[in-house]
């Protein structure tokens, strides 16, 4: 980000959904309420630097924010059948889910994490599209780079002697590895069964194909904005980092289990991305 602005890469995700919930059948992820965030996703002119929406960068795109989010919920909901009533979205954005939170998420704090002046951005974005606020959403200030994690959220009624469940998602990339082993630290040291879900993207010599022009697009679009990508790592060093942290378990969503759990059986030509992947690892 740049220094005191809000990030430029905040509609992205959220138009990127809403195409989802518009041209693919049945969606992977089921989020109507961002349709009313960014009507403007249905402008075919919007964000056309992956192509158009048949295109098959821009298909790969659209799966890749859906995955993420129903990975993550998905998670989240395992983790609220086994008791945790905190969930902290490092990096919320303009992500929905406290909109549409399913009955399981009703009597959990949900702390949406984000830099001061991306906060006042989301903030805006939601009171102009008559968001009210759910009565379990706390906003967080904070600036992850400058560090003070824990002092943040307890300053916002956030219990670290409680479980939690934590995401960032489309966040790691954009940090350096000490900032994002200082998130990777705080999750670690939260109760046993805490867990936290999010996104990494490898490194080119890893990929190909389309996969592989989306990110050298992706990439060069981002740090032109002011935003470059900051860390890439492969899944077995990630893995390999996160148990030294002091992490119990960890699971690694490849492009082929998530083929099989959520891409199996489509018609359309939604398929698993490789170019951004998941990691589940908990406490």
């Amino acid at each position: 980000m740049l220094p005191g602005q809000a990030s430029q890469t905040l509609l992205i995700a959220s138009i990127m959904r809403a195409r989802h919930q518009l041209l693919d059948i049945p969606p992977v992820l089921n989020d109507p309420i961002v349709l009313k965030l960014v009507p403007e996703a249905g402008d075919p002119e919007v964000l056309t630097d992956f192509g158009g929406s048949g295109q098959p960068m821009a298909t790969l795109m659209r799966s890749m924010f859906a995955l993420r989010s129903r990975f993550t919920e998905d998670r989240l909901m395992a983790a609220a059948a086994r008791g945790i009533r905190q969930y902290v979205m490092f990096g919320a954005g303009l992500d929905t889910f406290p909109w549409r939170q399913p009955d399981f998420a009703k009597n959990m704090n949900i702390f949406a994490v984000d830099h001061p002046a991306s906060l006042i951005q989301t903030n805006r974005i939601f009171r102009e599209r008559r968001f009210a606020r759910a009565p379990n959403l706390i906003r967080v200030p904070l600036d992850l780079e400058q560090g003070r994690i824990d002092e943040q959220l307890r300053a916002c009624d956030f219990d670290p002697d409680a479980a939690s469940f934590c995401s960032g998602l489309g966040l790691m990339l954009y940090l350096e590895d000490e900032v994002v082993d200082d998130i990777f630290r705080f999750v670690a040291r939260l109760p046993p069964s805490s867990e936290i879900v999010f996104s990494f993207v490898p490194p080119d010599e890893d990929l190909d194909g389309v996969d592989l022009e989306i990110t050298r697009r992706a990439a060069a679009k981002f740090a032109k904005m002011g935003e470059p990508w900051k860390s890439r790592v492969r899944p077995q060093a990630m893995a390999e980092r996160l148990m030294a942290l002091g992490f119990r378990e960890v699971f690694h969503l490849s492009p082929e289990l998530a083929q099989g759990r959520y891409f199996a059986g489509r018609s359309d030509k939604l398929t698993a991305p490789h170019f951004e992947q998941m990691i589940a690892t908990t406490v």
